[in-house]
């Protein structure tokens, strides 16, 4: 069933990802991908850091990301809430597949990756993908303002979905990782 509702929203929604909603405002498509990407690298990141001492959630690091995204966002011509909110989906959605992960890997120990990638080399990988993730929510902010976002986001999810793969607990993450996409009511021109 789940394979039927995802093919429908593919075909019936192909139009909503491809077009531009105008010629100065791309689709949802990069974004989306980019944060599927992020959602993949979590699965390494869990990796690396499964009976370590290295806690899944990381205060520090998360709070140089906030600060960071804050610091580069006005110069892209977003709201520094904005970006930091749409940051704050992606690191819940990295968490998210960590935890799910270590639950998997305590109940079947056989699966645990081996090697372990060097958690220092991911986060250069990281922070480009934020660097790409930034740059793509500020060449959105049009379409992301609008009403139809919400129905291209959710388009986009689910090809990404379809197009990397994922299991139930990688479309969980990528749920919570585009939940953010779009403007808050609030910030909507016409709060709509």
């Amino acid at each position: 069933m789940r394979v039927l509702a995802v093919l429908f929203a593919v075909v019936s929604g192909l139009f909503l990802v491809t077009a531009p909603a105008s010629a100065s405002a791309p689709g949802l498509w990069r974004l989306t991908d980019l944060a599927a990407r992020r959602v993949e690298i979590a699965d390494r990141v869990a990796a690396a850091k499964y009976g370590t001492p290295s806690p899944i959630d990381d205060p520090v690091r998360e709070q140089q990301i906030y600060d960071s995204v804050a610091a580069r966002a006005p110069d892209l011509g977003l709201a520094q809430a904005d970006a930091v909110r749409f940051f704050r989906a992606q690191i819940e959605a990295n968490k998210l597949v960590q935890r799910g992960l270590y639950e998997r890997w305590a109940a079947h120990p056989a699966e645990i990756p081996s090697p372990r990638p060097d958690l220092a080399l991911l986060r250069p990988v990281i922070d480009r993908l934020n660097t790409d993730l930034l740059t793509e929510l500020a060449a959105t902010s049009t379409i992301r303002a609008t009403r139809i976002c919400p129905a291209r986001q959710l388009v986009s999810a689910a090809v990404a979905d379809v197009v990397h793969h994922f299991d139930a607990l990688h479309t969980r993450a990528l749920g919570t990782a585009t939940a953010a996409t779009c403007a808050d009511r609030e910030q909507r021109p016409g709060g709509v």
